[in-house]
């Protein structure tokens, strides 16, 4: 019996560790966008609370490189034209729950607000796969690349 239970646990844990490593994670952002269901409930609230300024098509608004007369940018593209692929899936939850002044800090003016109180942690990451669901494949491709180097960087 004591064989079985010192063989049990390590092999128990060997388990779990390639179920979290196989199994994609929300924070991973690797495959949510290959979940139907997760990306039609993302698309409905995208349009619902991000597309007055973001875009129906995900198209940002005009200019939304430079400042306007207050300091604030415009709401930038999600599509593949924007830069929101740029960044990995953990700082865009991040960015959507707590809003973008309280992640960049030192005075940064945005007018990207947090939306923790309005949307669950499931809600955030179902509209994230369906932005990242209607990038080309390179894109996604360069994206995953970016979440798996930050995922391996956060492992001891």
């Amino acid at each position: 019996m004591r064989q079985r239970l010192i063989f049990g646990v390590p092999a128990l844990g060997v388990l779990v560790a390639l179920f979290f490593w196989l199994t994609p994670t929300q924070t991973s952002g690797l495959a949510l966008h290959l979940d139907e269901a997760t990306v039609a409930s993302g698309q409905a609230l995208y349009l619902e609370n991000c597309a007055a300024c973001h875009g129906v098509n995900l198209e940002g608004q005009a200019d939304w490189q430079s400042r306007d007369a207050d300091g604030y940018l415009p709401a930038p593209p999600h599509d593949e034209t924007g830069h929101t692929w740029h960044h990995p899936t953990d700082q865009l939850f991040a960015i959507t729950k707590l809003g973008t002044e309280a992640i960049v800090g030192g005075g940064y003016k945005s007018n990207m607000g947090a939306f923790g109180d309005v949307l669950s942690d499931d809600e955030i990451y179902a509209v994230l796969a369906y932005i990242k669901s209607t990038w080309p494949n390179r894109i996604i491709e360069r994206h995953n690349q970016m979440d798996a180097s930050v995922a391996a960087a956060k492992r001891p």
